[in-house]
């Protein structure tokens, strides 16, 4: 197979490495509005540099990785599925609703595969957790506690251009609180703070984000996310049902300290960021895009998932401004 990459920053340049040693990659293309920046990721992987991303699309790939600036994935996702590629662009489609309806529009009329990068589906906690709820090992699951702690703020530029802390960050939680539960969310309620770093007020976002999430059959669940975890990178979910309790993300790197006499010790090497902690999951992702290109993999996470989880992100920043429930109707939903 010959894939595109278009993007070559943090998670573009990690993507290069995975896909320069998949066996079922032929030839890699990168692509990047920095040139030099593309040239040194192709270096690294043996890639071969596309000078623009027009030459991604003239150069007759199989089949596109985008991992741009949020902003170019609409347009780009639209132009793939025009060309009849299979896509697997990193989340968010747009960080907007009226942006990503617009691709899924594009991709639904093309009728081609758009996997989306939602890669905690991937990772072998939420797939067992995920397992037991089905399996109904933990009888009728009650409660949902979600958290993601990034250890230290973004880049300050990076903030304005984030979508916000919901749509940014949480939007995974919600992503996979739906897959693991199998339920859709009915009702949220959420509160942010901004009493932080001052670059968070200054972009207009929240450095620290609590939603409580009624699922429709009666879970409660809850979801949590903040910036400035300087103990270092904590995502976990714990679930709870009248048989049995699980926790995803409990380990000895996970960035938490007990206070009781007996308890575990802390941990001597804490996550310090996504890469680090979901690296075997973001190789199975790709693994996974690879063979539903190939039309050997039906597509583990479209864009209509993707369209879900930013409907619960949606309803999560209306009822932060309003400062009241909202249902999930009140967000569209229609194609």
């Amino acid at each position: 197979m010959r894939i595109g990459l278009i993007g070559t920053g943090r998670i573009g340049a990690f993507h290069a490495g995975v896909l320069s040693r998949h066996p079922e990659v032929g030839a890699l293309l990168v692509a990047d509005t920095d040139p030099a920046r593309a040239a040194r990721v192709a270096e690294l992987t043996g890639a071969t540099v596309a000078p623009t991303v027009d030459d991604v699309f003239a150069w007759g790939v199989d089949a596109v990785v985008i991992a741009s600036a949020t902003s170019a994935h609409a347009d780009l996702i639209a132009r793939a599925a025009r060309a009849g590629l299979p896509t697997f662009c990193e989340k968010p489609i747009a960080l907007d609703l009226p942006g990503t309806l617009g691709a899924l529009r594009a991709v639904d009329a093309a009728g081609t595969p758009l996997q989306l990068g939602f890669m905690r589906r991937f990772d072998a906690g939420y797939i067992a957790a995920r397992e037991a709820v089905r399996a109904g090992r933990l009888g009728r699951l009650h409660t949902v506690r979600a958290i993601t702690s990034d250890p230290a703020p973004p880049p300050a530029a990076y903030l304005p251009l984030s979508g916000g802390l919901y749509r940014d960050c949480l939007v995974h939680d919600f992503d996979i609180l739906r897959w693991v539960t199998g339920r859709e969310v009915a009702e949220v309620y959420a509160a942010g703070s901004d009493t932080g770093p001052a670059v968070f007020r200054e972009a207009g976002d929240v450095d620290t984000a609590a939603a409580l999430l009624t699922l429709d059959d009666g879970t409660l669940a809850t979801a949590t996310a903040t910036r400035c975890n300087g103990a270092g990178y904590d995502v976990r979910m714990e679930l709870a049902g009248e048989c049995d309790q699980i926790a995803v993300g409990l380990d000895d790197r996970t960035p938490l300290t007990s206070t009781e006499p007996f308890g575990p010790p802390p941990a001597e090497k804490p996550w310090s960021g996504f890469l680090e902690r979901f690296a075997p999951a973001y190789e199975a992702e790709l693994d996974a895009f690879v063979h539903l290109a190939r039309g050997e993999l039906d597509n583990p996470c479209d864009g209509h998932e993707a369209l879900r989880a930013l409907r619960v992100a949606e309803a999560c920043e209306l009822s932060r401004r309003e400062r009241r429930p909202v249902r999930l109707e009140e967000i569209p939903s229609g194609l």
